[in-house]
């Protein structure tokens, strides 16, 4: 007896362009292609799974090749109507493409067309997934699908018609099938069941017909594998979730219920229970996204949709409602988000239950400091720049004179901020403080000036290079550096480590295209050394003698010999005798001396060091 079963979605299958369920506007184009006799050589038919793509192509097989055709309403009991119904290959051919892919099997199609029909009036080739078909395929097929013989009809069926050659489509006449919508399978799922004598609710065939996304064909057979449970009670959603494998919506709504209140121990111990029940973990995620789906289209959706967009019946849809207003829309999205992110990592994760868990706890502690108020006062505070004053932060503020050498060696902001002290009554007063202005250095002290410049510089090497300068002047009007090697001099203008002083200018005094000028010293240069910079004097006398002498004129340096650049010019003292023997030291005439590299020179310039044999 199960050999003459036939499956309900085969044996409902539409005969005619009448029964074809949805796909109005294909059913209008075919009518009138037939009662005007404008039958195109090749049609292709394009959509989703389960939406009539080849029952249509059977539909129009038999409109053409009836006795009485062509015609829309074929007899259905001729010999070629039979035939089609059947599914007997003599004047109509069903052809796999994923199977018969390769060009040979398109050659023996193209063999064969030129033999005349049998019983009907044309020859029609059903080429079912036609995208499977290879390039070599294709460009086989392409000659005779633009000239076939002229009682040879292809119709070319396809899900995926992006992977059909250009030259294909242009050659056919293109239907796109949409998808079938949920009342459409609803009405036609009840009509089956009346005629089956089903014993099914309205609510679980509007499940059903939800969760086939517009497939009539998966409609159908949820429907035929539910039919066993029906004939001693009532098919209910229940049944319906159990066969899905999906969460019912009230197990659902009691752990939303506990991630809204930011209940996780609750929402484990609800989620253990699911777990138990044998539901999967990424099933349990996807069925949870769904509910949340469903709440943030009851909040931000019309009545009259709800019913349509969310597949809930209406106390159903009147639990989501009471909880619509517990949430922001916002809130929502963001839990979307999470049980998003949750679903990615459960699916490359080893152990799913533990991820399953951590999200469970995290989406529950979620939805707790999220409220609409909160972000706006936040998003507020951070567009007018303000910083709460109970925050720990740093403040600069102007220095005396006195304790300016030992802020140089701790400066290290990208510019330079002063804005005075608040008073506690200030304090008290304001909740945020308004962002601290900028101000540009005087130039009066050239030795934090200089370290400012230096905690600018990005390029190391560039700063490592300007440890063997000496500033002369660093101001807002300009830069003046100087090196001792004129190849130095000749290297830093030549290259793109002067536009990175240039930007550190830039940055340190808040303006655009300060003058930077990079020589040899000069005769009136005043004598400021960087490392002096570096080490604050340790007594309060000894900072203000500096402060009231007179600045010392460095005497002009002797000119380096242009056939000798790479001579090291060392200072005198390391010539005099040595403190302790009293003997010359051992070296080399200062002559034969001679660096390789600008970097051996830094080294050497860098740690007072000098070649020794």
């Amino acid at each position: 007896m199960s050999g003459n079963y036939v499956p309900l979605y085969r044996k409902y299958r539409p005969q005619t362009l009448d029964t074809l369920v949805g796909q109005e506007h294909i059913k209008k184009a075919l009518t009138s292609a037939i009662e005007l006799g404008k039958i195109a050589h090749a049609f292709l038919f394009t959509g989703p799974r389960g939406t009539g793509k080849t029952s249509t192509a059977r539909i129009l097989a038999k409109s053409l090749n009836c006795k009485n055709g062509p015609t829309i309403h074929p007899c259905g009991v001729c010999e070629s109507c039979v035939d089609i119904t059947n599914t007997v290959p003599i004047d109509v051919i069903e052809i796999d493409a994923a199977s018969n892919r390769k060009v040979e099997d398109t050659q023996s199609i193209l063999e064969k067309i030129q033999y005349v029909p049998v019983h009907g009036k044309y020859k029609i080739y059903i080429i079912d997934e036609v995208h499977m078909l290879t390039n070599h395929a294709f460009n086989a097929l392409l000659k005779t699908l633009e000239e076939p013989p002229e009682n040879v009809i292809f119709i070319l069926a396809t899900t995926e018609v992006h992977k059909v050659l250009d030259t294909i489509k242009s050659r056919c006449q293109r239907f796109d099938f949409r998808r079938i919508t949920t009342d459409d399978i609803v009405k036609h799922l009840r009509y089956i069941s009346d005629e089956e004598k089903i014993n099914i609710s309205d609510d679980a065939l509007f499940a059903i017909a939800k969760n086939s996304a517009g497939g009539m064909r998966d409609s159908i057979s949820l429907l035929d594998q539910l039919s066993l449970l029906g004939a001693s009670k009532q098919i209910t959603v229940d049944d319906v979730n159990a066969v899905l494998g999906r969460i019912s919506f009230d197990v659902l709504h009691k752990l939303s219920e506990k991630i809204i209140n930011s209940a996780p121990n609750e929402a484990i111990e609800i989620l253990n229970d699911i777990y138990n029940s044998g539901n999967e973990p990424l099933q349990i995620l996807t069925n949870l996204s769904e509910y949340f789906k469903n709440l943030l289209i009851v909040k931000n959706c019309r009545k009259e949709l709800l019913v349509e967009l969310t597949g809930l019946n209406e106390p159903q849809l009147e639990e989501l409602s009471k909880q619509k207003d517990l949430l922001e829309t916002q809130q929502i999205v963001f839990l979307l988000e999470r049980i998003t992110y949750y679903i990615k990592e459960v699916k490359l994760a080893s152990n799913q239950h533990l991820w399953l868990e951590v999200g469970m706890i995290d989406l529950a502690n979620m939805s707790e400091n999220t409220t609409l108020l909160d972000l706006q006062n936040r998003v507020k505070a951070l567009e007018s720049g303000g910083i709460q004053l109970s925050a720990p932060q740093v403040v600069s503020r102007p220095l005396p004179p006195s304790s300016q050498p030992k802020a140089a060696a701790v400066e290290k902001t990208a510019e330079p901020v002063s804005r005075p002290e608040p008073s506690q009554t200030e304090a008290r007063e304001e909740i945020f403080t308004p962002p601290p202005m900028s101000k540009k250095p005087d130039g009066n002290d050239i030795h934090s000036l200089w370290q400012m410049l230096l905690t600018n510089i990005k390029s190391p090497a560039t700063k490592a290079l300007l440890n063997l300068a000496t500033p002369v002047k660093i101001a807002p009007d300009g830069v003046i550096i100087t090196f001792k090697n004129e190849k130095l001099v000749s290297q830093i203008n030549d290259t793109n480590k002067k536009q990175m002083i240039i930007d550190a200018a830039n940055t340190m005094f808040n303006q655009a295209n300060t003058a930077v000028l990079i020589r040899l010293p000069g005769s009136g240069d005043t004598a400021v050394s960087p490392k002096a910079a570096q080490s604050a004097p340790k007594a309060e006398e000894e900072e203000e003698k500096k402060k009231t002498a007179p600045s010392v004129v460095k005497a002009p340096e002797p000119k380096v010999e242009p056939k000798e650049p790479d001579i090291i010019e060392e200072p005198e003292e390391e010539d005099s005798l040595n403190e302790d023997t009293g003997e010359q030291p051992e070296t080399k005439p200062k002559e034969n001396v001679r660096l390789e590299s600008d970097q051996e020179k830094m080294i050497l310039d860098l740690f007072d060091g000098k070649y020794i044999e």
